[in-house]
Order: C-alpha cells, then structure tokens, then sequence
C-alpha cells in the first residue's frame, strides 16, 4: 500500500493593505475641536484690533460680493473680467455720484428747514398737547390731571423734538464725515475692483484650504449661506430704494415740508425690519402736527404710511424676497443691535453676514439632531 503524499500547504492568507495615509497621521478631535475654536478666536481678535480700519474694506468686499453675479454673466459672454469689473464699479460709482449731487444739496436745504422752523413746530405742538391736557383735565378732573402735569408734558414733547431736530442735523454731517472724500473715493473703489476681479480665484483657493475631512459639508453649508444673504440683502436693498422713493414723493406731494427727509429716512431705516416704517411714521406724525396743527393733515400722513406698509406687506416683499429668505426680522434686528454695539460701524455692516451663518449652521446642527438617537430614541416605559 503506498503512502499518499502529504497535502500541499496553502500559502496563508495576505492581510489586506492598509489605506494610503501618505505618511500622514489622522487628526483626532481636540485637533480638530482646536482649530475652529483658534480661527474663531483669531477672526474675533482681528476684528477688535482692527476694527477702526476695516470699514471700508468690508464695505469693498460688500461691492464686490454684489457685483460679483453681473460679473461672471459677462464674463461668460467673452468680456475679460477685469474690463467687466471696472465697467461695472464704475457704473455703479457714477451713479453714487449723480444720486449724492442731486440729494445732498436737498438734504442740506431740508436741514435748514427744520432747524429754522424747529422752534415754531415747538410751539404748535405744545399749544395743542396743552389744550388736550386742558380738555382731558375737564373730563377727569384735577386730581388725576393737574397744571404740573400739563406742563411737564409739554416739556418733555418740546425736548423730544429738539432732540431729534439736533441729531437730524448731526447725522447728515457725520454720514459725510465717516465717507470721508479719501476713503469713499480711493480705498473702498480700488479695493472692490481688485476683489470683483479675484473673486473666482479667491473662492476657490478658500475651498482648496477646507479640511478635505469636512470640505462637503462646509462646501454645502457656505452654498446655503451665500443663497439666504443673497436673498435677502438684494431683496431688502431693492425694499428700501422703492419705499425711499415712494415716502419722499407722497410726503412731499402732500406739502409735508420735510417729506423728502423723512421718507428717504423711513426708506433707509427699512433695512432693519420695522424700525423704518415706525421711525418715519412718528416723525412725520410729529411734523404734521408742527406744521398744520390740524386732524386733517396727520390724517394725509396716516393715510400715506397705510398705503406703504399695504404695498410693502403685500406687493413688494412677496415678489422681491417671497420665501427664499430665512433670517427672522427678530433675529436680524439683534444681529444689527448686537454688531453695532461690539464693533461699531463695522460690527452693522457684518452682522447680517454673520447671522445668516449663524442661522445655516443652527439649522444643519438641528437636522442632525432630529435624525440623531438622541431625538429618535423611544421613550421610556414603566416606572
């Protein structure tokens, strides 16, 4: 009987190879934790430290954010874009120019007006405060009403008016103190034109510097940023110059002699939501009452901010924002508030940036959590 031979021996099994690392280690989570809690404190840092010069560098970078889409549009019908950007800037500074040569000498004039008739709307509105309290001190008697009363009332409404007759006049100087001739005529243009040039480039080398671990969840998240801020900032932009121009117009079409103030006021101040219709009504409710002293001419005022706000509420806002725009109006008046009190001029000019962000990654953080064991696990039963 022969001896079968022994069985040939299988090689053993290869290990699979490990994935390429290229000599890399992986970053571990107070790494990573480090790095965004380092760039956010150096972004914080610089802010505070160079809050005083950064104004119309932001500002520049807030052109170029703007005409940046124009750009590219005629960038892709062949125009080279550093000729498309300059073309650009430049239409845009010319019609600064023309809109502040035109409004400015208006302006003035219509400082002249209130601080020259500032007196008289004074008196007219303390006259008939006086005779309201006289009549209302009929009606209740003077336990509850009485001289004192009356007077410091008409005290208080005469320092009011006085108040916001003085800082009128403060803020139209300071407005072409801060855009000083060199800054808004040098800096802020030849900065936006190198960033509207760069733009594409600059995005792109942002996102070549995105933690390859993350990058399409950055990615995906500053691509909803930039759609809310762009939505939002245009269509507000585009809110203000309409109601700028319609206020300015009715006001003055029905003799308001400060209407062309009040309503360009009212328009600006519409960037923070209802702080412009209610500034602009008060004051030209005020106005009213200085100027005619009569039910029927606040009523002219009443029945323009009606037509206003109808316009507003119900034309101009569904067609211009409708729903792309997720910033709440709360949320976007703390923002202003909130960046005006930690840094200014400036703090105003990034705080509807910052709270879309803010409010893009609240939202990715919270659908995580809604998808997460944390929000699905069941609840607990018994005892």
């Amino acid at each position: 009987m022969t001896i079968p031979p022994p069985p040939a021996r299988l090689p053993p099994p290869e290990a699979a190879p490990p994935p390429p690392n290229n000599g890399a280690r992986t970053a571990t989570r107070s790494q990573r934790t480090a790095l965004v809690l380092g760039g956010a404190a150096a972004l914080l840092a610089a802010l505070w430290l160079f809050s005083a010069i950064l104004t119309p560098f932001v500002l520049a970078g807030v052109i170029a954010y703007f005409l940046d889409p124009p750009t590219t549009r005629l960038t892709r019908l062949g125009m080279p874009r550093s000729i498309a950007a300059f073309l650009l800037l430049l239409l845009l500074l010319t019609f600064v120019a023309v809109a502040g040569l035109l409004l400015y000498p208006l302006l003035l004039s219509q400082i002249g007006v209130l601080l020259a008739r500032l007196p008289a709307y004074i008196s007219t509105i303390g006259t008939k405060l006086r005779d309201a309290m006289t009549a209302l001190e009929e009606q209740l008697g003077p336990d509850l009403v009485d001289s004192q009363l009356r007077e410091l009332a008409v005290g208080q409404v005469g320092a009011v008016l006085s108040y916001l007759g003085t800082s009128a006049a403060r803020f139209v100087g300071g407005s072409i103190q801060i855009l000083s001739v060199f800054t808004l005529l040098v800096v802020t243009p030849v900065c936006a034109f190198y960033l509207l040039r760069d733009w594409p480039f600059m995005i792109a080398r942002l996102e070549s510097w995105l933690p390859r671990r993350s990058a399409s969840v950055l990615r995906r998240l500053s691509l909803d940023t930039d759609r809310v801020l762009s939505a939002w900032l245009r269509g507000q932009l585009i809110c203000c110059a309409i109601l700028a121009a319609f206020y300015a117009v009715a006001l003055s079409a029905i003799g308001l002699e400060l209407g062309l103030l009040v309503g360009l006021l009212a328009g600006v101040l519409s960037f923070i939501p209802y702080l412009g219709s209610i500034t602009g009504f008060a004051t030209a409710i005020l106005l009213a009452m200085g100027q005619w002293g009569t039910a029927n001419g606040v009523g002219l005022v009443v029945m323009v901010f009606v037509f206003g706000q109808v316009v507003e509420g119900y034309i101009i806002y569904p067609r211009l924002l409708g729903d792309r725009v997720e910033l709440h109006a709360v949320w976007v008046i703390f923002a202003l508030f909130a960046g005006g009190v930690a840094f200014g001029s400036l703090g105003v000019l990034l705080a509807v940036p910052m709270a879309a962000a803010i409010g893009v990654v609240a939202r990715y953080w919270l659908r995580r959590y809604l998808a997460s064991p944390l929000y699905l696990d069941p609840p607990r039963t018994g005892t």
